[in-house]
């Protein structure tokens, strides 16, 4: 099918959002009011602050402060992918804390593991699928990508799977692929606007108080209170924590660290049980190839097929603006990539189409930090992989709060900081033309130029 004709009804809008599920907003904050923590963020790492915190301590006053809707932003937008991962993937990790990777691998999928279990406990009904993702090759050097850490995988007790092309074909089947790795236990599928919404819910039956509708428009801190001050009033805690992700930040320092990137998604119709045994996708897994510039793709629950990733977009200045949120030709290059992926689902067309930031730094994972004298707390630079990391994160922002030394923080991960971005015009031409190499490395067989091969060398390794 011509992509503009399968584009031509898809709604300009994300489909996890488009929803009856969706509940009406909780209430403005309206004048002032005190509380022992203010969670400023309701997204996900600020919605399991909030709900964590009441669980330590139930007696504890938390106040959580969302400019928008609850799940709005990154959040409700995402590809609904929740991973074990807490480092972007194992090989991000190993690059990084090679020595920690054991510990980093095991906390991640106990991470997954309490998710799962929260669930459960809370009745969270969000369509949450632990069946896996599968890493597949489309070229040649992709494979030997997907082999290089299999000694590691079997070393660690990682639950993968090694394909060859006829058995990652008989998982989801596309001519393009040449082999894969399924990762069995690491990974689950959830919609997530209805997990967003059920921890807002989770949250509000533990007593947590929720505005929407709130931006927080400045910060003063007296020495012992910080104030928050939103349109229509104000709340005053003695401890804060930043769930904010890319947007403006109230703590100054971040600006250096974090920049927005931007994400485009199709979603397709539902698939006719026909169509669906074309692609034989009987297990369900999430999928991503193993590009520089990668796809990522799922079924949803009604048997839609999201479709994601590829182009990375920074727009120079770092801006980030509603209009960014569409961009059609690059709808249009990932429904070709679509029909090139499954060309036995030729008439599929698609229903919805969106984009939206997401906040990355150069480290490619979270980065955790204090500021007003430990008593605010901050975690950011998730980078697209932020639906399951960002448990832990908020774990880590209440232990710190707590003053606590953990096994969390004591993580290196944790305790260092991302190299930080020069300041722009100079940051919009270094992410160019990083880009503009990426896609060059992909073109040749994943050869990096020296310019990339400069940045692995930094510590940074910018592979997506």
């Amino acid at each position: 099918m011509d992509p503009l004709q399968a584009l031509a009804d898809a709604e300009r809008r994300p489909y996890w959002l488009d929803s009856p599920f969706r509940p009406e907003p909780a209430p403005r904050l309206a004048g002032d009011t005190t509380a022992d923590l203010v969670v400023v963020g309701g997204g996900f790492s600020g919605l399991w602050t909030a709900l964590m915190a009441k669980e330590r301590d139930p007696s504890i006053d938390v106040v959580l402060l969302e400019g928008r809707r609850i799940g709005w932003a990154a959040s409700g937008r995402n590809g609904g992918f929740c991973m074990a991962t807490l480092t972007h993937g194992l090989a991000n990790g190993l690059e990084r804390w090679p020595e920690e990777i054991d510990r980093l691998e095991r906390m991640g999928v106990t991470n997954l593991d309490e998710i799962e279990r929260t669930l459960w406990r809370y009745r969270i009904d969000c369509s949450f699928e632990r069946t896996g993702e599968l890493h597949v090759a489309t070229e040649p050097w992709q494979l030997d990508g997907l082999n290089e850490h299999q000694e590691l995988i079997d070393e660690l007790g990682l639950d993968y799977v090694p394909l060859d092309r006829d058995q990652v074909r008989a998982q989801v089947d596309s001519p393009t692929y040449l082999g894969g790795l399924w990762e069995r236990s690491g990974c689950a599928m959830v919609d997530p606007a209805r997990l967003a919404w059920g921890l807002r819910d989770a949250c509000l039956r533990l007593g947590v108080r929720v505005h929407e509708r709130s931006p927080v428009r400045s910060l003063h801190d007296d020495g012992t209170t910080i104030t928050l001050r939103t349109p229509y009033g104000t709340a005053a805690a003695r401890q804060v924590a930043l769930g904010t992700g890319v947007f403006p930040p109230l703590l100054r320092r971040l600006r250096h660290f974090v920049v927005p990137v931007y994400d485009y998604v199709l979603m397709t119709e539902p698939l006719t049980p026909a169509q669906l045994a074309e692609v034989n996708w009987s297990n369900r897994q999430g999928v991503g190839d193993s590009g520089n510039r990668f796809h990522y793709y799922r079924l949803t629950d009604d048997n839609r097929i999201l479709w994601g990733g590829y182009d990375a977009v920074y727009y120079n200045g770092g801006l980030v603006r509603q209009e960014y949120d569409q961009r059609d030709a690059t709808f249009v290059k990932l429904a070709e990539h679509f029909y090139a992926t499954f060309p036995q689902l030729a008439n599929v067309r698609f229903s919805h189409r969106w984009g939206g930031v997401i906040d990355t730094c150069s480290r490619f994972s979270a980065f955790y930090g204090r500021a007003h004298g430990g008593r605010l707390v901050y975690a950011a630079g998730f980078t697209g992989m932020g639906v399951g990391a960002t448990r832990f994160g908020a774990n880590v922002m209440l232990d710190l709060l707590a003053g606590e030394r953990t096994e969390r923080t004591e993580l290196r991960m944790v305790k260092e900081k991302p190299i930080p971005f020069p300041p722009e015009p100079v940051r919009s031409g270094v992410i160019q033309f990083t880009r503009w190499s990426i896609a060059r490395a992909d073109r040749h067989q994943g050869r990096r130029n020296l310019w990339l091969r400069a940045l692995d060398r930094m510590g940074l390794g910018f592979d997506s």
